[in-house]
Parts: C-alpha cells; sequence; structure tokens
C-alpha cells in the first residue's frame, strides 16, 4: 500500500498532523499520525520528525513512539537529537529513548550509555531498558521471538485503536499465553513486584501476563501500580490499553483521578481506558478533558481518549483512517 500513496496524500497527511490550518483538532492530527506510522516509509518517517517543533508534550511523545514502531533505520538521528535534547520534556526524552530501543540499532548503545546517568530518572531507567532491549534483540531467543512475532503478526487481524498488532515496545517474554496457572501468576507478580530486579526482567514479567490475561492476571499488573516509578506504572498503564480487558477499568480510573500520580502515568491510562471504550469511563474522560486544574497532558490525553471511545463504539473500520478523503487537511 504503501508504495501507491501519492504525493498530495502525503502533504495532506502532513498538513493534518503538522495542524498547518491552525484549527486541526488534536485526535485527528492523531489519526493522520498513525497513518502514516503504518506506511513505515522513508517519507513518513521524515514527515513525522517534522512534528517535534510543535509545543504539545503528549504529541511529540507519540511521535516518538510512531518512529519506533516504523522499525526505520531513517528514524534513528531524529530519536536520538530529541533524547540528547536536555531541554525537552522528560515524557518525550524516554519515548525517544525507548523508540531507540523498538528500532534496536547497535548504533544507537552510545548516546543510550551516555543517559544512563540523566538526571531525569524516567530518562535513565528507559536507557536502562532500551539498552538491554538492543543487545536482547540481537540475541539468539530476540531472533528467535521476531521470526516468531512476525508469523504472528501475517496470521492475526486487530481493531484496535492502533491498526498494527499490539506490541510491547520491547518484548513478550515468556510464559506462553496458555500458561496461566495460579503458581505461574503468582511467579509473574512476585518478579513483577521485586524492585531489585533488574526493569528489562520485571518489564518481562508484565507482558507475560498480558499474555495470560486472564482477571487473575490483570489483577497481578494491577499490583504494579503501588511501584515508584512513574516509567514503570506508565507501562501497566500501557499494557492494559494493549489488552482491553474490562477488568483493568477500576484500577485505571483510580490513576486518572489521583492527582498526585505522574502525568505521563495518568495520560497512559485515559488512552488505556479509551481503548477499553466501556459505558462507564465516558463521564470520567469528559471530565478531566474539561477540568482546568487538570496538566495539560491529562486533558489532552482524555481528548484523544474520547475520540478512541467513540471509534470503538462505532462502525468505522480502522482507527488509522488518514487517507480517507485526504486530498485536504482534517479539519481545515
Amino acid at each position: 500500500m504503501a508504495s501507491d500513496i501519492s504525493l498530495s496524500t502525503l502533504e495532506a497527511l502532513e498538513a493534518t498532523l503538522l495542524n498547518r490550518s491552525g484549527n486541526v483538532p488534536l485526535h485527528n492530527r492523531f489519526r493522520a499520525l498513525f497513518t502514516l506510522k503504518s506506511l513505515k516509509t522513508d517519507q513518513a518517517v521524515e514527515i513525522i520528525g517534522k512534528g517535534f517543533s510543535d509545543e504539545s508534550a503528549l504529541l511529540k511523545h507519540e511521535l516518538a513512539y510512531c518512529l519506533g514502531q516504523t522499525k526505520n533505520l531513517t528514524a534513528v538521528p531524529t530519536l536520538e537529537s530529541v533524547l540528547a535534547n536536555e531541554s525537552e520534556d522528560p515524557m518525550v526524552r524516554h519515548e525517544a529513548a525507548e523508540a531507540l530501543g523498538a528500532i534496536a540499532s547497535t548504533s544507537s548503545v552510545p548516546i543510550l550509555s551516555k543517559y544512563l546517568s540523566d538526571s531525569q530518572r524516567t530518562v535513565r531507567e528507559t536507557c536502562e531498558i532500551a539498552l538491554a532491549r538492543i543487545e536482547w534483540e540481537h540475541s539468539d531467543e530476540g531472533r528467535a521471538h521476531a521470526e516468531a512475532s512476525k508469523a504472528a503478526e501475517q496470521a492475526a487481524t486487530y481493531t484496535s485503536i492502533d491498526p498494527a498488532p499490539p506490541t510491547s515496545k520491547l518484548l513478550s517474554g515468556a510464559p506462553k499465553p496458555e500458561d496461566a496457572s495460579e503458581e505461574t501468576i503468582a511467579s509473574l507478580r512476585t518478579t513483577l513486584l521485586d524492585a531489585s530486579v533488574p526493569l528489562f526482567e520485571r518489564y518481562r514479567a508484565m507482558f507475560a501476563l498480558r499474555n495470560i490475561g486472564t482477571p487473575a492476571a490483570v489483577d497481578a499488573l494491577a499490583a504494579g501500580f503501588s511501584d515508584d516509578s512513574a516509567l514503570f506504572k506508565h507501562e501497566i498503564a500501557f499494557v492494559f490499553g494493549q489488552l482491553l480487558s474490562t477488568h483493568s477499568v477500576p484500577a485505571l480510573l483510580k490513576v486518572l483521578e489521583d492527582q498526585h500520580e505522574s502525568e505521563m502515568v495518568r495520560h497512559e491510562a485515559a488512552e488505556a481506558l479509551g481503548g477499553i471504550a466501556t459505558p462507564e469511563v465516558l463521564p470520567h474522560l469528559k471530565d478531566w478533558m474539561n477540568r482546568e486544574d487538570a496538566p495539560r497532558v491529562v486533558r489532552e490525553s482524555c481528548q484523544v481518549a474520547i475520540d478512541m471511545w467513540e471509534y470503538e463504539n462505532s462502525d468505522q473500520f480502522q482507527y488509522a483512517n488518514g487517507l480517507e478523503g485526504s486530498v485536504a487537511p482534517v479539519g481545515a
């Protein structure tokens, strides 16, 4: 499909993403972004990279995530520049580091190593995980996992907000989803909550619990919201957004409502709730979107989440529909 995209369509997607008209709603910009992400071409990567001049930390965070998901090596210089910009919002820098880990080029090892001592904890921890991810990616286990994942993607279809199959941004980990015994879940929960275990291994436990997906596994994941790492908690919320289990709604609402919680955790909880899209979450999303005392990233996340909620409760075929009528910028 990507090779069939016309120059005028790319220009329209760019105008929408970058809000050239000045009146494109944020959720429409997100739809254009995810459409570009699905193309994975050098041109799409270049367009996405232009968005880092925006003032919205939420949008820039999502730009970095999408660049990582393209797996396109041409995105590496842009992501490294974002990580190196110490005046940038830590949430954006963290996502740039995580995206570098997702692309897994060994050329990124020096810059990720440099920021292992960054002043921001979320950046330090993300660089630690990204380095471990790159090492794992180039191991025998990582290569075998990549082949298995590629085969699974070709065999599966998904209808959630992101047109790509759910992905941990890191790795799935073991055991396999069908291993849902009480003993396995208890063991994974122990690893998940053990702060003395390297973050990479705790993440593996997190994604294994996601793959199991039972209410007991969801409860084990929700226990991770008691951790003191905002990065760790935000990843749990992200995983709930992949899992789309209604059982996780109470825990996610509690996070969203907690004004003492980190903005990056609350934002991820809001987007997860939008994807799960049960009736009871909509009033909460509307409330926080309109709350003047809410941080901007929380308000904007709720705006995007409401669009996700409406999509999940509609008959639209896919969320990333920026190619539909894209000869003119959406919202222009």
